[in-house]
């Protein structure tokens, strides 16, 4: 069995949000150690790791505890960068494999950094009968974003559309609806894709969504 592919010193950027893998996150980036980190990994065409706090702040605030993240992230590649003035960057990052954290350090300027495994994907998994209608709720709301003028801001996903993948779906569902962050890492953390869309489900019909 090959072993799991590992990264040394993988920047972190802990956030009050979860990235899934094959979502897409805004950020809007003006701290100093995350302008560097940001920029670095640009030009060297390579990822950080998103991570939710568990404790703290995304910005750093005088007399703050100390940051305090989740175990388990997600790989984020640049997908697009823009920067409209002095001291502020404009960045759409894209989820890509999910990791855990073996360990971490804060480097003096205040960034985190993390030797991490990788996890493996989501095997596919096709979407069964009997949850075919959670597919089709967000075929049908993901259409109707699309014709609003705002619909590259409101859609927090790229192409192609996989209706027919349990986990993909899933994960699409998890970044739209309101659930607690925990709730949301809870679900990203699952290996079964079949389970965490199940699980999904029933968030959806306790919401009276699907």
């Amino acid at each position: 069995m090959a072993s799991a592919l590992t990264l040394q010193s993988l920047p972190l950027f802990p956030l009050g949000t979860v990235l899934f893998p094959g979502g897409v996150l805004p950020l809007r980036v003006f701290e100093v150690r995350y302008l560097d980190m940001i920029q670095r990994c640009q030009r060297a065409g390579a990822p950080f790791g998103v991570v939710a706090l568990t404790q703290g702040h995304e910005v750093r605030q005088p007399g703050a505890g100390p940051e305090a993240f989740s175990t388990v992230g997600t790989l984020a590649t640049i997908a697009a960068l823009e920067q409209p003035g002095p001291g502020l960057l404009m960045v759409r990052a894209q989820g890509g494999q999910r990791f855990r954290i073996r360990t971490s350090e804060q480097l003096k300027h205040g960034l985190w950094v993390a030797d991490i495994e990788q996890m493996a994907p989501d095997h596919a998994v096709p979407v069964p009968a009997d949850l075919q209608p959670i597919a089709q709720a967000l075929e049908k709301l993901y259409t109707s974003l699309r014709e609003r003028p705002d619909a590259a801001e409101q859609l927090p996903m790229q192409q192609p559309w996989r209706l027919d993948d349990c986990g993909w779906v899933a994960n699409r569902w998890c970044e739209l609806l309101p659930m607690p962050v925990q709730l949301k890492q809870r679900f990203m953390e699952l290996d079964n894709p079949l389970v965490r869309l199940e699980l999904v489900g029933d968030v959806l019909a306790r919401t009276g969504i699907a």
